[in-house]
């Protein structure tokens, strides 16, 4: 074994954050994160960069750790065999182990006009593209939300608390995770916001046009400007790198985290697919993937053997503007109970939250390790679809970010 050891990790996410910062643990471990931009970016508070009450994001020298390199530039492909990754300004990066948490971004809506038409959240620059135009349009103008997840929530309401002319098309039901009884909250908030929202099967896209949305029923409904919401993709780096992927382009790895093809890639967070049995996708998932992820390389390293996944949830948590906001609890398999925290009270939740997330990174690049992953026993119901197969998941298991 070499006198030290280099660890790259991809991406810059709660993921390949937490997992960064836990891997200097050990001294002989050499760490680079890789990542196409020279911040963090807090990206469940994207939707308050639309509204304008929060730039969403924070500069690496506040959440990582001073031993970590970062190199500001995106990954082209992962040469396993030779153990490098290509860069997209030119040259490659060498490693000894790689941790592949590259996140998630907009799917493609394969809806006529949306890719042309409608604005999508997902990600930072998509946010800033839509800020402007967001403040540009006059206070009377139509705008359509597309999506009924967490993401359209927020987005919905932050404008809606704005003055804005909202309508919220969900396309089947609104708040798909939530209990009823938390699902009937957010629509009493959305409703004294003063935003429309259209449920059930008729409601949903089925064009985009440059002042108009068309929906199944033929409906055509005004809208100067439409943000798109409606589920998240995977980068395809994995797949372009000739990697295992499951059907979405998430790396397919054990329980381990460790790639099915190559003992020395271990993924993390939303593009992780571990035992094609992937988790939702969510900072609540993210950060302790990655510090599992970090885990399995050091325990590698040490010549032990990488304990498995042990994920739990706690529920969802969704702002509903800046004076409202919900806390959905859940079983610790991601399923919605009765209980939730709504109105001032899920607000404040939400914000603590927020930050306590952050708080989270900071402490670990201060004192690695001390992010608690054993506080509960691993989920007896994921046992059971380790057993049963991934045909027999739950229905709670969606591509939706919170």
């Amino acid at each position: 074994m070499p006198e030290n050891t280099h660890v790259v990790v991809i991406g810059g996410g709660y993921a390949g954050v937490m997992a960064a910062n836990r891997l200097t643990r050990r001294d002989d471990v050499t760490v680079t994160l890789i990542n196409p931009r020279p911040d963090f970016v807090e990206r469940i508070r994207l939707h308050q960069l639309v509204g304008g009450s929060h730039d969403a994001v924070v500069d690496y020298r506040d959440v990582l750790a001073d031993g970590v390199r970062l190199v500001v530039d995106t990954v082209t492909r992962i040469d396993a065999a030779g153990r490098g990754v290509a860069l997209a300004t030119g040259g490659t990066v060498g490693y000894d182990y790689l941790i592949y948490a590259v996140g998630s971004g907009t799917a493609d809506p394969g809806v006529p006009g949306a890719a042309e038409f409608a604005y999508p959240i997902a990600t930072l620059e998509a946010a800033e593209r839509l800020r402007p135009v967001i403040a540009a349009a006059p206070a009377t103008a139509a705008v359509t939300v597309v999506g009924a997840g967490p993401t359209g929530i927020e987005t919905a309401a932050e404008l809606a608390e704005a003055g804005r002319a909202v309508t919220l098309v969900c396309g089947e039901a609104l708040g798909p995770y939530l209990h009823p009884r938390g699902r009937r909250s957010v629509a009493g908030r959305l409703a004294a916001l003063g935003a429309t929202v259209l449920e059930g099967p008729d409601a949903r896209v089925t064009a985009v046009t440059r002042g108009s949305v068309r929906l199944g029923d033929g409906r055509e409904l005004p809208s100067e400007v439409t943000v798109w919401t409606a589920g998240f993709g995977v980068p395809d780096l994995a797949v372009r790198s000739g990697l295992s992927t499951d059907a979405v382009g998430r790396l397919l790895t054990d329980e381990t985290l460790t790639c099915v093809d190559d003992a020395r890639i271990v993924a993390a967070g939303d593009s992780a697919a571990p035992s094609d049995l992937p988790l939702r996708m969510s900072c609540q998932a993210a950060m302790p993937l990655g510090a599992r992820a970090a885990d399995t390389v050091l325990s590698r390293i040490a010549g032990d053997q990488p304990s498995p996944l042990n994920q739990v949830f706690a529920g969802q948590c969704i702002s509903l503007g800046r004076r409202g906001g919900i806390f959905q609890f859940a079983h610790r398999y991601d399923v919605a109970v009765w209980f939730h925290i709504d109105g001032r009270p899920g607000a404040k939740l939400k914000e603590f939250v927020c930050k306590a997330i952050v708080k989270h990174l900071s402490d670990e690049a201060r004192k690695p390790g001390s992010y608690n992953l054993h506080r509960v026993p691993g989920s007896p119901r994921r046992r059971q679809l380790l057993r049963t197969g991934p045909d027999s998941a739950p229905a709670a298991r969606q591509n939706e970010a919170a």
